[in-house]
């Protein structure tokens, strides 16, 4: 029994080994890796310009809805959050499964004595995207500053909403994870799969945007595919209400919601482990 659980790996000190890589081989080429992080923050700069002057012409997005200016930044803030870990840690090593499958390096991931579904989505991580991550942070703190004049709400500093906001923030990361994994398992039966970007581009988007503005005409089956079904709309909205809006707010729909996001982002987890675990059993080798 023990000589057993000597051989297993210690997965943390295997995933900050490939983070300390990754860290490295950046450095090597520091001067690319400003451009990347300069270019990711200059998009996301011009967002908020482009979001402020909306906010010029409009008091809410959406009629409403309670997001207003400050709390569309703290939702915008989210969002870039979620989006940073997310493309930092996943998207460059689900991007480049196909190409694994495609040389024959899954082969030797196989061959490993480590979790395959880790090793695959660990790799590398692309330190340059944290750059969104430290800007959704200010933007989040800049605009929680602005609300804190309004009339007193208690539960913006209450612990449970600081215990709350980055258990869904993690609740939204593992979602964006499963499904990104889901469309990275296809490759194997469908080849060399180069539309990953544009698919994963396509259904996040929704993701983008306060879940209000579908609960009207033809946005209803929309909230309920992105909601209940694929639940992307989850992901910003529900932690971004913990700050902008308060979960106990009137409607009284918002704690079933979120706990409805911490099982989404169970299943989700774990279907994206089953879909994971089908694909190498369909695998065959590169040199077979």
């Amino acid at each position: 029994m023990s000589s057993r659980q000597s051989t297993r790996p210690d997965y943390f000190r295997v995933f900050l080994t490939f983070a300390r890589n990754s860290l490295v081989r950046d450095m090597m080429f520091r001067t690319n890796f400003l451009i990347e992080a300069i270019t990711s923050l200059s998009w996301a700069i011009m967002n908020v310009g482009f979001y402020w002057i909306v906010f010029e012409h409009t008091p809410s997005i959406g009629q409403d809805t309670g997001w207003g200016k400050y709390e569309f930044f703290v939702f915008l803030g989210t969002t870039w959050i979620i989006n940073a870990l997310v493309q930092a840690f996943f998207m460059p090593n689900c991007e480049e499964f196909s190409e694994m499958i495609r040389t024959g390096a899954l082969d030797f991931a196989l061959l490993k004595p480590i979790d395959t579904q880790f090793l695959v989505s660990f790799r590398k991580v692309h330190w340059s995207s944290l750059s969104n991550l430290l800007l959704g942070i200010g933007l989040l703190v800049l605009s929680l500053q602005e609300l804190a004049h309004r009339p007193v709400q208690p539960w913006r500093l209450s612990a449970s909403v600081c215990l709350l906001y980055p258990l869904y923030i993690l609740c939204g990361v593992a979602i964006l994870y499963s499904l990104m994994t889901c469309l990275a398992a296809t490759s194997v039966w469908l080849g060399r799969n180069q539309t990953l970007y544009d698919f994963w581009f396509y259904i996040t988007n929704f993701s983008r945007y306060p879940m209000e503005i579908y609960r009207r005409g033809w946005g209803i089956p929309l909230w309920f595919v992105f909601t209940f079904i694929i639940p992307v709309l989850l992901v910003v909205n529900v932690p971004a209400r913990i700050l902008a809006q308060p979960v106990s707010g009137k409607s009284g729909s918002e704690w079933p919601l979120a706990a409805f996001t911490v099982l989404a982002a169970a299943g989700s987890v774990l279907a994206s482990r089953w879909v994971f675990r089908r694909a190498l059993a369909a695998y065959r080798s590169a040199s077979s």
